[in-house]
């Protein structure tokens, strides 16, 4: 019989203010979408619990502000973070392409303050867009680019591809800490 393990993970979630990182990690933890926005404040803690093949793990989800009013403290909060979570708007605006444009900052951020952790890209708010225009070419070619882990089209409003983004990356931080230490 396999002994049960406690495995813990920091999960930095980034991105420019208002692409939904405060209502995924909600639609996540919690199951629901709060329509009210409310500024994040340097940076919001959420936890999660899941098992998987006995072992026990515990996520932390660091949700980082985005504005750059509260720049000069996210350094402290990238500290000892396992992955990365950078999200932007899908919305077909001027915060959708902006933020697009600035998942370039926010990659080079988290390398120079985490180094070489894996880091993963949510395209959010499908819901407000036509799907079917959704150029996955163009994203898919950001991941290669950046070699980012993967990326994930969700929308935190109706809820797609919100679990099925966030359980495959517990199952991969899961696993890449199996293969790492074989002594589990």
């Amino acid at each position: 019989m396999k002994n049960s393990h406690n495995f813990l993970f920091k999960v930095s979630v980034i991105g420019d203010g208002r692409v939904g990182k405060t209502s995924l990690i909600r639609r996540f933890t919690k199951g629901n979408f709060d329509t009210n926005y409310a500024i994040t404040i340097g940076a919001q803690f959420s936890q999660y619990k899941r098992e998987i093949e006995g072992d026990k793990i515990t996520l932390f989800f660091w949700d980082i502000a985005g504005q750059d009013s509260f720049h000069f403290v996210r350094p402290s909060f990238y500290a000892k973070s396992h992955a990365a979570i950078m999200v932007y708007s899908l919305e077909k605006n001027r915060l959708g392409k902006q933020s697009y444009r600035d998942t370039i900052n926010w990659y080079r951020e988290v390398k120079q303050f985490c180094g070489d952790i894996p880091i993963i890209l949510f395209a959010n708010k499908v819901d407000l867009i036509n799907e079917n225009s959704l150029k996955k070419a163009k994203i898919q070619n950001l991941v290669d680019n950046l070699n980012l882990w993967d990326y994930y089209i969700t929308s935190a409003k109706s809820g797609q591809g919100v679990h099925h983004a966030f359980n495959n990356i517990i199952e991969k931080l899961y696993y890449q800490t199996m293969q790492l230490s074989p002594s589990y």
